[in-house]
């Protein structure tokens, strides 16, 4: 092994808001070395670019000009898509990626994937830069290409830099309230300390070489002793790309040297799998292909046929066998067991790889929302009957989230709450929204049981049985009419219990706001009693009167409209009635 591959790529994640221009800017460093036949012939989408130190001299000047030593062997760039999974991607001890760019459009700032990043960002401590995109729409921006990128926005029109001026304060105020302090990189003197700003533009070029030599100049400095390669081969499955002869796996090898006939074991959340690598392709530098090759070392972009792929899921680490089976045996569950930590009770998550699985399960926890169940794939039939269990248990855990995932074909969800997203904050933002409605159901269920609003009209030309019992319909105008429910008129006085109710000649315990039913009342000569007779009410005491004020947010505007009816018509007979 040669000295320039003692020490690997850095592997560097390029996140960021949907449309801010993450791969425009990998368009602009792959640059000249894309014939454009071939760009345009792209049909599939390749997760990585690898990009060689030669090709960073040649995209950026600047390296040369400034005589800077590069001792790194080139980047891994992994282009992710907006969804967490990718930004999420995890190896042991750690964040997969060495370094990050967050791509973000100057005139639109922190979006709310952005803020996802940030946070997955700020949790694993991975060092980034930002790239403050689309410099070009900036109004009367002009473009000088021989001045350095200082130059061009101290020289820009009054009003131009005014503007810039004005979204670069906005930014750094919004990046502040999520912890981090930042100053274009040109005015940083510890790196440590603030998060670089390179303003660029991916339709101009402007200020890429920029980007590309602050990315260099954090790689030498704070990554060299992480570079070094070990003897153990490591690395992560992206995903199974389904091809038209076979399957195969696209995963990224991000420590030591894997070959063609190695033996290695890949994790899951039973027993490890043990595969032979039948062939491996490697990602070409600066192309969106791949090529046959019998050795491949870290770290790159690869695609592996193996021998078993039975259960094999996205983002699982996977080791190449060395007589260490169960010292692997025994890393995997560790690892699996840090990464899905569960509670005796809670709701079901599903999603689409390990890595956005632990981004759910930590933007849940921080909700503080428990998890019984977590795992990788479509929501399955035997997940709604997990789910089933807590509607006995906790009715507000009787939902499962799935993130980036389908639903199996045929699924009755029934009485369980299915949220889907592929979007992590919007799914958290469902859910709790969900959980607030659903608690305010479950709170209005209790104080019904207690006692009832009800109103109700009769239905004068719908008499059936004059008496015993007086049998006749209504009309549920408010709330709900039961069996067993106390009714009074307009008066306060006392009309009876309501024996039975029948919808369309069946026999109901209830009946539903503006529901038409037959309601038979013991005791009760329709004709001398009710004829002249509009409204009947439920018959409620000052105590469950207090109550209902108490808990009036739970109630709909009829029902409390009806409550106040209620209590006008007690206090026929006594003024200060629930005062």
């Amino acid at each position: 092994m040669n000295s320039e591959t003692k020490i690997r790529q850095p592997i560097v994640t390029v996140a960021g808001h949907v449309d801010h221009g993450k791969t425009s800017i990998l368009d602009c460093f792959r640059g000249s070395c894309v014939q454009s036949g071939e760009a345009g012939g792209i049909t599939q989408k390749i997760s990585f670019t690898k990009f060689p130190l030669e090709q960073i001299k040649r995209s950026c000047h600047l390296i040369d000009e400034q005589k800077i030593k590069l001792e790194i062997p080139g980047f891994l760039f992994i282009d992710t898509p907006g969804h967490t999974a990718f930004t999420n991607l995890r190896k042991r001890g750690g964040t997969l990626a060495d370094l990050a760019i967050l791509v973000v459009n100057i005139k639109e700032g922190i979006k709310p994937q952005t803020a996802e990043v940030l946070q997955i960002f700020k949790a694993h401590k991975t060092p980034f830069l930002i790239a403050l995109n689309k410099l070009d729409t900036i109004s009367g921006w002009r473009f000088d290409e021989e001045g350095s990128l200082k130059e061009s926005i101290e020289n820009q029109p009054q009003h131009t830099n005014q503007e810039f001026q004005e979204e670069l304060l906005t930014f750094q105020g919004a990046l502040s309230q999520h912890g981090f302090e930042s100053d274009l990189f040109y005015d940083i003197d510890d790196f440590t300390k603030k998060i670089a700003l390179v303003p660029c533009s991916a339709k101009t070029n402007q200020g890429i070489p920029e980007l590309l030599l602050t990315l260099c100049g954090l790689s030498q400095k704070f990554l060299k002793q992480k570079l070094s390669l070990s003897k153990e081969t490591r690395g992560v499955i992206l995903e199974i790309k389904k091809q038209k002869s076979m399957d195969c796996i696209e995963a990224i090898l991000y420590d030591g040297e894997l070959k063609e006939g190695d033996e290695i074991a890949v994790a899951s959340f039973s027993d490890i799998i043990v595969s032979k690598v039948r062939a491996i392709e490697e990602i070409e530098p600066l192309k969106f292909k791949y090529s046959q090759t019998k050795k491949a070392v870290a770290a790159t972009g690869l695609r592996l046929h193996l021998t078993n792929k039975e259960e094999i899921l996205p983002g699982m680490p996977f080791q190449k066998i060395d007589n260490n089976i169960k010292q692997i045996e025994q890393d995997f569950k560790k690892e699996i067991s840090q990464t899905v930590k569960l509670d005796k009770k809670g709701i079901i998550v599903k999603a689409d790889s390990l890595g956005s699985l632990e981004a759910v399960l930590t933007l849940l926890k921080q909700e503080n929302i428990q998890v019984v169940k977590a795992r990788i794939g479509p929501i399955k039939k035997s997940d709604i009957i997990s789910a089933r269990a807590n509607l006995e248990i906790d009715p507000l855990d009787a939902v499962i989230v799935g993130f980036n995932v389908p639903l199996e074909e045929d699924i009755e969800s029934r009485n369980i709450k299915l949220l889907t997203n592929d979007v992590v904050y919007k799914l958290i933002e469902d859910l709790q929204e969900w959980r607030t409605k659903r608690q305010a159901e479950i709170e209005k269920a209790r104080l019904m049981e207690l006692s009832s609003i009800c109103k109700l009209e009769i239905l004068h030309q719908y008499v059936f049985r004059n008496l015993n019992p007086a049998i006749f319909g209504v009309k549920v105008l408010t709330g709900k009419l039961a069996t067993g429910l106390h009714l009074i008129d307009e008066n306060n006085e006392k009309i009876a219990r309501v024996k039975s109710l029948q919808l369309e000649k069946e026999s109901v315990q209830e009946a539903t706001e503006d529901q038409e039913v037959a309601v038979a009342l013991p005791g009760v000569n329709f004709e001398r009693r009710l004829k002249k007779v509009q409204f009947l009410y439920s018959d409620i005491s000052e105590k469950q009167f207090k109550n209902f004020k108490k808990n009036k947010d739970l109630l709909s505007s009829k029902e409390l409209k009806t409550l106040q009816e209620i209590s006008e018509i007690k206090r026929k007979k006594k003024d200060d009635w629930g005062v």
